[in-house]
């Protein structure tokens, strides 16, 4: 695939310069304020709309085009007309391909999600708008709900080194990832929650051997994940290596902050993993697996333990029961006792870049993402935004608003979820509750659940906030490459375990040194 083979920051780096050619001014800026009416002028005449084209993670919904049921309920609801073409989001791989031949194209999008660190090349290239004076005078609702901390950071991590904010963040106030288990499946085995490691194994050792969805086959998969060693952090979270999505991240190992994917821990883990896979316990399509593909396998009723939201088991466990005619039951597992090691899974309480802005000659346009945005995080639109298009996302019934079961062949991309990417426990949970019907309280009860229990199990690492723009000029590092490369092949036992001395020497020489430098500086300058 394309990543492989190059640097998404590196590519960006490339193509912004012919975005940035076109892009506004400071002055522009100020020119483009609102104007007030003077006194005794004629009625105002109907607001004009400007439509904004917007790209965001689409898992396989149909597009936003203008005058579309979406599109229409969006300009009313947030001033603004979005045009979302349909991307195929694939892990974030297609998307990211998508976006560089966008931007080589010098069609950037006015506003989108950027991936792998590119809006650190961008924000250098003047492509995409600087923030810090725009946000506070045109978006005060976003400006006011992230926390001056976070804002701080954010300007610690500017790429240009000026203190400037260059892309609104993600903010979390709980940790969404964890690994969920079938316990119904545990119930016909008969056996408990794991508690230790040795516990886990012989969980699925019985997922593998006993037939537990009772089909006759024995096509049960007892766990596994997908391509790059990726969505299988359960696995890690035993030794204490610092994760997210199956890419390694940074925390303190030796009192010291540390990539994880060179420490101890990862190669023990590795180990364990390794010999997953070598007795038949880990899905043998692990390392090929995409989304789509683990995703069915998991609506299928074959997987016994995966690695995702805890908030949102339901989602499944009702494709499940179309699928299969089962109710099934997924709870949040424990984290297996691992003698030597303090396990956890991965919290991140700063979030990756949600959104950036096209740095936009056409100043409407770029009033208007500003309108967008503000509106955006205004939180009594939230409940709204939740529901959707009446008649396509939610129905009423009885005067109350009940979501529609997810339809890809009939439902536009739900595109804006702030209480996704500003976020608190509390919030999503009586949000959930409200929003939960009485025919799929079975289902979404099991989210409620689960989203209390999975804090249990989680931690906040060391490297929360830590920039992408540390990896600046080591692109292979940034995109695990070689990490990928060894984690793949002693996984699938190609390379002895014994390879991962060699895998550290490596990644040391080609870049890991001077970016754990980086890491370290950025640790001692915001004062962890």
């Amino acid at each position: 695939m394309l990543w492989k083979k190059i640097s998404a920051v590196a590519l960006t780096a490339t193509l912004a310069a012919s975005v940035a050619a076109g892009c506004g001014s400071k002055d522009d800026e100020k020119a483009a304020e609102p104007q007030t009416a003077s006194p005794g002028a004629a009625s105002a005449a109907p607001e004009e709309i400007v439509d904004l084209e917007v790209w965001y993670t689409n898992l396989g919904y149909k597009p936003i085009d203008k005058g579309s049921k979406l599109y229409e309920f969006y300009k009313e609801k947030l001033g603004v007309g979005i045009i979302h073409p349909y991307v195929e989001w694939n892990g974030g791989t297609n998307y990211l391909n998508q976006l560089n031949m966008k931007i080589a194209a010098n069609e950037m999008p006015d506003m989108f999600l950027p991936q792998q660190g590119m809006e650190s090349s961008l924000a250098k290239n003047g492509a995409i708008a600087d923030l810090t004076d725009l946000l506070p005078k045109y978006a005060p609702n976003l400006w006011n709900a992230i926390p001056k901390e976070v804002w701080d950071i954010v300007k610690a991590n500017d790429p240009t080194g000026n203190g400037r904010i260059y892309y609104v963040p993600g903010v979390l106030d709980y940790g969404r990832m964890g690994g969920l288990i079938r316990k119904d499946w545990l119930d016909k085995v008969g056996l408990p929650m794991p508690k230790t490691q040795d516990d886990f194994v012989k969980v699925l050792e019985a997922f593998r051997d006993k037939d537990p969805n009772g089909n006759g086959q024995k096509d049960e998969i007892p766990t596994g994940g997908r391509e790059q060693a990726a969505w299988m952090d359960h696995l890690f979270a035993m030794y204490g290596v610092a994760m997210m999505e199956g890419k390694p991240d940074w925390d303190i190992y030796d009192g010291k902050l540390t990539y994880s994917a060179v420490t101890p821990n990862m190669k023990a883990a590795l180990e364990f993993a390794a010999k997953l896979y070598k007795d038949g316990l880990l899905d043998k399509e692990t390392l090929l697996n995409n989304k789509a593909k683990w995703d069915g396998k998991i609506d299928s009723d074959k997987v016994g333990i995966y690695y995702h939201w805890a908030e949102d088991v339901g989602t499944h466990i009702e494709k499940i029961f179309k699928n299969t005619g089962v109710k099934g039951d997924y709870s949040v597992l424990p984290i297996p006792e691992v003698p030597g090691y303090k396990g956890f899974y991965t919290m991140k309480k700063m979030g990756n870049p949600i959104w950036v802005v096209k740095n936009n000659k056409d100043q409407k346009k770029l009033m208007a993402t500003m309108k967008l945005l503000n509106n955006l995080y205004d939180k009594t639109k939230w409940e709204d935004l939740f529901y959707g298009a009446e008649g396509m996302h939610h129905e009423l019934k009885d005067g109350k608003k009940v979501s529609i079961t997810p339809d890809k062949s009939t439902q536009e991309n739900k595109l804006f979820s702030p209480f996704n990417d500003l976020d608190t426990l509390d919030y999503k949970m009586n949000l959930l509750k409200t929003a939960t019907s009485e025919e799929r309280a079975w289902a979404l009860g099991q989210n409620l659940r689960n989203m209390p229990e999975n804090q249990k199990y989680v931690k906040t690492i060391a490297g929360d906030g830590l920039p992408a723009s540390i990896y600046d000029g080591f692109a292979d590092i940034n995109n695990r490459t070689l990490y990928v490369e060894y984690a793949t092949k002693i996984i699938l036992g190609q390379f002895p375990i014994s390879k991962f001395d060699e895998f550290v020497e490596k990644w040391n020489k080609s870049g890991g040194e001077e970016v754990t430098k980086r890491a370290r500086e950025w640790y001692a300058k915001i004062g962890k």
